[in-house]
């Protein structure tokens, strides 16, 4: 290994900033440094968070998968008149709520569809169900996307939007549909999504009303490592001036089963190098988050353990009906059993610790 690079990594795993530059260089690691980036990763996760692999006990109700929106790397979206439509009322969804709180989670997750009859009120409705039917339970729910669609149907601002789902019970927001927050990339995969400018508004409303939310990257499919580099350039400015991120998720592209693969317009996917750097590059840039999670339903086990060995301390939840990746065409999404976690934990010499959604002892 050079020594710039060497000074490189040495200089952040001190506490020192990298910059956008350095990241591009890491990220672009073909041969057998790529195990010095890993380790010098770890070893930041180490004196930043310690040697727990965390993990929280949720579980997921999607309301719908009818959608408006029409993005290239979803699987999971349908359009009136296909086949396997669904749609949940009060008394499914208060049903789901009453099974997760008897399951012993701490977590109830909702993201759904955009379905077309949907405006404000739909989603204020839905988190007071499920509050109402698992109280004491955290909602996780909605994301910058679902608030902006909320905000359009009902002719409301995105900020009256957070403050009725606030007081309806959210108690925390997704950072999901950030997808690539490059607006040429969003161009491709995701051109009815909101824009870059306008997720990033609204995660900043979100956090200055007090509503914390995790922050995401969904990549492997059509961008560059300077469009990666940009979009974690981008949370870790939003990180500096609101401290609202609770964890950083990255999402590797689930590809068999979606548009833009199937079109040749998108990879099979991201490598085992990329997903491996993508931890540790993230550990080593963000230096403003404590927490970065690795995705099991993503990657399968076997990658997420890699990963908290280069530099990631979280392993997700324990799901329950995940549906989304699965529709992609991931396997083996449904749940994954703390016993299992524990296994995966302890045989790289560390103890598995629950935690809740915001990263208090369970």
């Amino acid at each position: 290994m050079d020594t710039n690079l060497q000074t490189m990594l040495s200089d952040a795993v001190s506490g020192n900033r990298i910059s956008e530059a350095d990241a591009l260089r890491l990220f672009g690691t073909r041969d057998r440094d790529i195990w010095k980036i890993a380790a010098a990763a770890d070893e930041k996760r180490e004196n930043v968070v310690g040697n727990a692999v965390t993990y929280v006990r949720n579980q997921n109700i999607n309301v719908t998968n009818l959608c408006v929106n029409t993005c290239g790397f979803c699987g999971f979206s349908k359009k009136p008149g296909d086949e396997g439509i669904y749609f949940h009322d009060r008394q499914v969804i208060e049903e789901k709520a009453r099974l997760a709180k008897c399951r012993g989670v701490s977590e109830i997750c909702t993201v759904s569809g955009l379905h077309p009859e949907f405006t404000a009120q739909s989603y204020i409705d839905v988190y007071r169900w499920i509050c109402e039917a698992a109280p004491g339970v955290h909602l996780h729910a909605s994301n910058p996307m679902e608030v902006a669609y909320a905000a359009r149907q009902s002719d409301m601002s995105t900020k009256e939007v957070l403050s009725q789902m606030k007081a309806a019970g959210l108690n925390s927001m997704c950072g999901t549909a950030a997808e690539i927050l490059v607006d040429s990339v969003r161009g491709k995969i995701c051109p009815n999504k909101i824009p870059t400018a306008e997720w990033i508004r609204i995660i900043r409303e979100a956090h200055g009303l007090g509503i914390p939310t995790t922050a995401t990257i969904m990549y492997g499919h059509c961008e560059s490592d300077a469009d990666r580099v940009r979009h974690l350039a981008i949370l870790r400015e939003i990180q500096d001036e609101t401290h609202g991120f609770t964890e950083f998720v990255p999402l590797s592209f689930v590809h068999m089963n979606t548009p833009i693969y199937r079109a040749g317009l998108a990879r099979a996917g991201a490598t085992g190098r990329e997903d491996g750097l993508m931890v540790a590059v993230a550990r080593l840039f963000l230096d403003n988050f404590r927490n970065i999670q690795v995705s099991w339903v993503k990657e399968g086990i076997k990658m997420a353990q890699l990963g908290l060995l280069a530099g990631a301390n979280d392993l997700g939840g324990t799901m329950y009906e995940e549906s989304i990746s699965k529709g992609a065409g991931a396997q083996n999404t449904d749940y994954l059993d703390p016993a299992e976690m524990q296994r995966v934990a302890e045989d790289i010499g560390r103890p598995l610790c629950r935690r809740t959604t915001l990263y208090k002892k369970a």
